[in-house]
């Protein structure tokens, strides 16, 4: 079943939501807390982890809620509308810390509870939404297609997110004055993503409600019965850990490598992420030809590759390290469709294998675990920041750091994800889901 182009549009609309949520706290809040709130790198990474490993609870509970929902705007939009309104205002109030509290424990412990709240609101839209693909279309491929233009609009969103934000911080003011309007910026581009993704999906298959598991923990076991959505699900989640700290190292190692911290981070997160609309139409072209999994395992070795090299990055000329995240941001932009692509995959089998709708849980079960490796990325980062010596600083100041700090920042930015993006790869080879078998299943069911 085809789906109608201003559904496609409307449903990658979402991922202005998500892109942004997604990117601007894993690139600017750990340098927030470090270099402007005066907080130790150990305990910041522990306050970025911690709001969102509290998701892996709540994204199923949000899934299995959405999936028992009735109205008539269909199981999921109805959550789209409340929580990603909930999520602007939250994310607004997480870079709203109060002023002149020096490096005590009150804004630390402002930013974690605001980021609790924020994290929360967030499960109860992207669960939803990223389970919609799987009642939107019962096409194979029709399901990469909707993947594509939702990454295409994905990028966009994170360029200007991740492009924009630093720029915000530094027209406002800098310090927390500039944080303030950033959050302000970011959580009108949340806004704007609700809207349309709400508006965009009217009218628009919602599924069939069917019989589910009588209980949590029943669903939760029929999906670890899954075996390839299992073995996706594990793979994703550590890839997501290390393209987190990629995005948590950019200021970083813009600062500290390149010594270009305002330019120097803009260019990298522009590299990183502009290409992704380049070779979309490459990515899907290797989809077609080679099918999703093999092109996921290239796309992940190209990101992995490209980051291993960048380790040389003290004895690059600035143009080649730019090429090197540029290719970086090229194998992100293939994971990201191929890995989301599967998932409806895994969610039909289930079904025909089954008979019960649980797209909700399968989806809740995958955005907790992506949730819980973008939050973890940050904290191996801050850990790394932490045992290699990084000082942190109050109001933006930039402290002078030890070689070995130098060294973190760097090894930390690209060969710890290059190890977390390439190693996964390898439970993918017990995944079996190809287009001719979900079809003899959804026959046979």
């Amino acid at each position: 079943m085809a789906v109608q182009q201003r559904v496609r549009l409307g449903y990658a609309s979402g991922s202005l939501v998500t892109g942004a949520f997604g990117t601007v706290p894993g690139l600017l809040l750990l340098p927030y807390l470090t270099d402007n709130l005066g907080v130790a790198a150990g305990l910041a990474g522990l306050l970025v982890l911690l709001p969102k490993a509290w998701d892996v609870l709540v994204n199923p509970v949000a899934g299995r809620i959405s999936d028992r929902t009735r109205s008539r705007w269909g199981a999921r939009r109805p959550y789209l509308l409340v929580g990603g309104l909930a999520l602007a205002a939250g994310f607004a109030a997480i870079f709203a810390a109060p002023s002149g509290t020096g490096a005590g424990a009150g804004p630390a412990l402002y930013v974690a509870v605001a980021f609790l709240v924020t994290a929360t609101a967030f499960a109860f839209f992207q669960v939803p939404y990223v389970a919609m693909p799987a009642e939107l279309t019962d096409s194979y491929e029709e399901r990469t297609r909707l993947m594509t233009w939702r990454i295409a609009v994905l990028a966009v969103a994170i360029l200007i997110s991740g492009t924009l934000a630093p720029l915000v911080v530094t027209a406002g003011g800098d310090g927390i004055t500039g944080h303030r309007w950033m959050g302000v910026f970011v959580a009108a581009l949340i806004v704007a993503g609700t809207l349309g993704v709400f508006a965009g999906t009217a009218g628009a298959p919602t599924g069939s409600v069917q019989a589910s598991e009588p209980s949590l923990c029943a669903q939760l076991a029929v999906a670890a019965g899954n075996r390839p959505f299992r073995l996706l699900l594990a793979c994703f989640v550590i890839q997501s850990a290390g393209i987190a700290t990629v995005l948590a190292g950019v200021k970083y190692f813009a600062g500290q490598i390149l010594d270009s911290p305002d330019l120097g981070t803009t260019l990298l997160f522009g590299c990183f992420v502009g290409p992704a609309l380049l070779v979309m139409p490459l990515w899907s072209w290797a989809g077609k030809r080679w099918g999703k999994l093999c092109a996921l395992v290239v796309a992940s070795l190209l990101l992995a590759g490209a980051a291993g090299v960048l380790a040389t990055a003290l004895v690059l000329p600035a143009v080649g390290v730019y090429v090197l995240v540029a290719a970086m941001g090229a194998g992100y932009a293939g994971q990201q469709v191929f890995a989301l692509a599967m998932l409806p995959d895994c969610v039909a089998y289930d079904t025909a294998r089954t008979g019960r709708r649980q797209a909700g849980v399968f989806t809740g079960l995958w955005t907790a675990g992506e949730t819980f490796g973008l939050a973890l990325g940050p904290g191996i980062y801050a850990l790394v920041l932490q045992v290699s010596g990084y000082v942190s600083s109050q109001a933006g100041v930039d402290a002078a750091q030890p070689t070995s700090a130098r060294l973190g920042v760097l090894l930390g930015f690209t060969l710890l994800p290059a190890i977390l993006v390439a190693v996964p790869v390898l439970l993918l080879r017990g995944y079996d889901l190809t287009e001719e078998k979900l079809a003899q299943v959804t026959a046979s069911g």
